[in-house]
């Protein structure tokens, strides 16, 4: 322990996940370590799960992102969450706030840390994060993750460190905590470069505020996502053939510009479709660093990457992290607000992609609502790269459940990013660039391009006679979101379909 603990006064400090869950009390906030399934607390709030189901207790949790070890599954299941921010990404939770059982703040990943730091939130009580050691000055170096343990750290009441020995003591020097001053207060950020380092290597911490120390010995949970299917082939192939006319209108560069993926199995699968390219000498300036990224880097394809967390499927994450020194000169993990800062992401000029769960023949687009009304995960960056990139590229599958819902629709029954933010969409079928045209130059190029063909006389139609009405962005109010009633009372999209029911 004093080679992970280096600040003697701190070693008597050890204590038990159950001593450490016993301080808090009903009614607290919680700031949580944890982004995208990385880096999460583990001991304590599992131990705090089993105490607060005896004692019938609630508490707001915050973190980075979603929480992996189950921390989310079991918080909902025993109901001792009152509100939950600022994104998550399971199951039981999901149904848990759908149902009104607890409250779920969505909010853009770059706010919630000067939201914190503004004092517009509850106050955190305890901060609880990950770490892989302790220095003699007193900084938390942290593990997978950054997510908003630094300035959870800075602005709780007290802290509580999970040291992790399941983690490689190799992610210290990887990370680059930068904090901003308060707004009005600040200096530009002098990140000019993918790789530039601009702050400390760990979180600085009063270590007067470290209540508990709790050494840990638990793997991250591993990605859940999948390998490449034929369709996300197709819809990097697409997006391939896009850059390229780009480099060869002299709009990109020949190693493009800063890349951003967004969470999940199809934006990875897209970004693995970099390997077959011609592209060289990449930088990836992102929230996550999944599989493909390291593909990437493996092949020589990605010279340098700077991201928030490492989220990785488990046969990665065995070989990346054996083998985290060969990296060491090629990652760099941030704080959340630091990759995700709009000011940063304009001066970059980064070409993000994310994942649409549908977008309509305008281009905007429904990033986290099924039906309008039941959320699934939440925006994370999404918006925080779309508004701000040099290029905003949203991709999808034309169509779901065996083509019984199209993923263009005539209008989108929730709206994250407004066709503002918007410059191209993808699908399997190929893609359209929005950028410099009027609402009504857009429908045929999406239609044409993104939907699938059993959807388009259907959307066709709808634009006809949405234009006979006139205006700027031609709309049947009364019709707007028939598709997504007829699925929900028909189960089906599809208007021949509907007509033989």
């Amino acid at each position: 322990m004093q080679s992970l603990i280096k600040n003697q006064r701190l070693q008597e400090r050890m204590v038990s996940e159950e001593t450490a869950a016993s301080w808090i009390k009903d009614g607290m906030t919680l700031g949580l370590s944890g982004f995208t399934r990385a880096g999460d607390a583990k001991a304590v709030p599992s131990a705090f799960v089993d105490k607060a189901k005896k004692d019938n207790m609630k508490v707001n949790v915050f973190t980075g992102a979603s929480l992996g070890s189950d921390i989310d599954r079991l918080m909902a299941e025993a109901g001792i969450i009152h509100k939950r921010l600022p994104f998550q990404a399971d199951g039981v939770m999901r149904k848990k706030i759908n149902e009104g059982d607890m409250y779920f703040i969505d909010q853009h990943l770059s706010h919630t840390a000067e939201m914190v730091r503004n004092d517009v939130l509850h106050p955190i009580d305890f901060a609880i994060v990950e770490a892989v050691s302790i220095t003699e000055e007193g900084y938390i170096i942290p593990s997978t993750s950054v997510g908003n343990s630094s300035v959870f750290v800075e602005k709780a009441e007290a802290v509580i460190v999970e040291l992790n020995l399941a983690q490689p003591q190799a992610f210290e020097g990887l990370h680059d905590i930068y904090e901003v001053n308060k707004q009005g207060k600040r200096q530009p950020i002098p990140l000019i470069n993918v790789d530039d380092r601009i702050g400390s290597v760990g979180i600085p911490v009063d270590t007067a505020k470290i209540k508990g120390i709790v050494v840990t010995n638990q793997a991250d949970s591993p990605s859940p996502i999948t390998p490449p299917d034929e369709e996300t082939a197709m819809m990097a192939n697409h997006l391939i053939d896009f850059l390229k006319k780009e480099n060869e209108l002299g709009r990109l560069p020949n190693n493009l510009a800063p890349l951003q993926s967004g969470i999940g199995t199809v934006a990875n699968a897209v970004f693995h479709g970099l390997l077959d390219s011609d592209f060289t000498d990449l930088e990836v300036y992102s929230e996550v660093l999944q599989d493909a990224v390291f593909d990437l880097l493996d092949a020589g394809k990605v010279r340098f990457a700077s991201g928030c967390s490492i989220t990785l499927s488990e046969s990665k994450l065995k070989e990346v992290f054996s083998n985290l020194d060969r990296y060491r000169d090629q990652l760099v993990l941030r704080p959340q607000e630091i990759s995700n800062h709009p000011e940063v992401i304009r001066r970059l000029g980064l070409i993000s992609i994310n994942t649409a769960l549908e977008a309509d023949i305008y281009g905007n687009v429904n990033s986290t609502h099924v039906q309008g009304t039941k959320v699934m995960n939440g925006i994370g960056g999404s918006g925080d790269f779309a508004r701000n990139a040099r290029l905003a590229i949203f991709v999808t599958k034309s169509i779901a459940k065996n083509g019984d819902i199209s993923s263009i629709v005539p209008f989108v029954s929730h709206v994250d990013h407004t066709e503002h933010d918007v410059d191209v969409l993808v699908t399997e079928h190929g893609y359209a660039d929005l950028r410099g045209l009027a609402p009504k130059e857009r429908v045929p190029l999406i239609i044409e391009h993104c939907a699938h063909p059993i959807y388009r006389d259907q959307l066709y139609a709808y634009f006809n006679e949405a234009c006979e009405r006139g205006g700027q962005t031609p709309h049947i109010m009364e019709k707007a979101l028939s598709w997504h009633t007829n699925f929900s009372e028909n189960k089906t999209m599809r208007e021949r379909a509907l007509q033989r029911s």
